[in-house]
């Protein structure tokens, strides 16, 4: 049975969610479609640019996205902190970014005096707006129907152009976190369609290590930070330094390339053991994280939190086992 989305994505869980959203049919609506031949890479750039724009309104940090031929992927971060720390005429400019706000709001921004029934319709909204934006779900409605709307009109068409709703796993921890982020941003070479992290066009890595030429500078600025040596982990901050992940990334896009796990160099490692992970669960994980979890992604022991926390046995995840090496 299809479970509420409010209870898919609670903030109090984990902050931390994947999102996966694909196309109607199986047509490559977002690149070459190999019935008629008619190139629509064009609309890449549009999720693209319209994912960032929302992303600087929104209390929602971007820590990855792929944008493939036919689907997408976003690992993002509710800062619900953010969100609570905006005072009424923050969140009114905010929320006026995305829609036009209710008429004794426009009154209050314009400075009228209201009545006490009046104040208590904008504090009210005010509510109302801070909880919208800090919605993934909301985030969501509103890129994907500016992107449908905007493909039917080029197609001259009417009809859905998403397969469904979007899809969310919640990642419960550091290692889901992760592995989930380097399998984001790894589908490209998985697909065969790029053989480094950096020539893969529309993914974070590329953004993030500088070879993303398409106004760079915007984007990057709405990605969520990596920790350094100076810094200490904290919630808005990823649990790795820029250079560990891209390490560690070029090294599993290198063993996913070519099929094989290879040998794992030594400054690899260490990473993995803070993670409490081998390199055998880190490349299975990475290259299969959708088949392995559903709903949910993280240890056994935050499995079983999680599963107690929403009133459930489990969940129709599959744990991570250890491998022999």
């Amino acid at each position: 049975m299809t479970i509420a989305r409010r209870q898919l994505i609670d903030a109090d869980t984990t902050p931390y969610y994947h999102i996966i959203c694909r196309c109607v049919r199986r047509a490559f609506l977002c690149g070459v479609d190999n019935y008629d031949g008619r190139d629509y890479s064009h609309r890449r750039d549009w999720i693209e640019e319209k994912l960032h724009s929302l992303a600087k309104v929104f209390a929602i940090d971007i820590a990855a996205y792929a944008i493939m031929s036919n689907h997408y992927h976003l690992v993002l971060r509710i800062d619900t902190e953010l969100s609570t720390s905006w005072s009424l005429e923050q969140i009114f400019t905010q929320y006026s970014a995305l829609h036009r706000c209710h008429t004794v709001v426009q009154q209050f921004i314009d400075g009228i005096e209201l009545s006490p029934a009046q104040m208590l319709i904008v504090y009210e909204l005010a509510e109302l707006y801070r909880e919208r934006l800090s919605s993934i779900s909301w985030l969501m409605k509103l890129l994907n129907q500016y992107i449908a709307l905007k493909a039917n009109k080029e197609d001259n068409c009417k009809g859905k152009f998403w397969e469904s709703r979007f899809k969310s796993q919640a990642l419960l921890d550091e290692s889901a976190l992760l592995t989930c982020m380097a399998y984001v941003d790894l589908n490209p070479i998985r697909a065969n369609v790029s053989k480094t992290p950096e020539q893969s066009d529309y993914t974070s890595i590329q953004t993030r290590t500088g070879n993303n030429q398409r106004n760079t500078a915007s984007i990057r600025e709405t990605l969520l930070e990596f920790m350094d040596n100076t810094q200490e982990y904290g919630d808005k901050r990823l649990p790795i330094s820029e250079n560990d992940y891209f390490s560690l990334v070029d090294w599993t896009g290198r063993c996913v390339r070519e099929n094989k796990r290879g040998t794992i160099p030594a400054d690899i490692a260490p990473i993995l053991e803070r993670l409490n992970m081998t390199h055998h669960e880190w490349l299975r994980h990475t290259q299969f994280f959708e088949a392995r979890y559903k709903r949910v992604a993280g240890t056994v022991q935050s499995i079983k939190r999680a599963a107690k926390l929403f009133k459930r046995q489990w969940f129709h995840d599959k744990p991570a086992k250890p491998i022999p090496s």
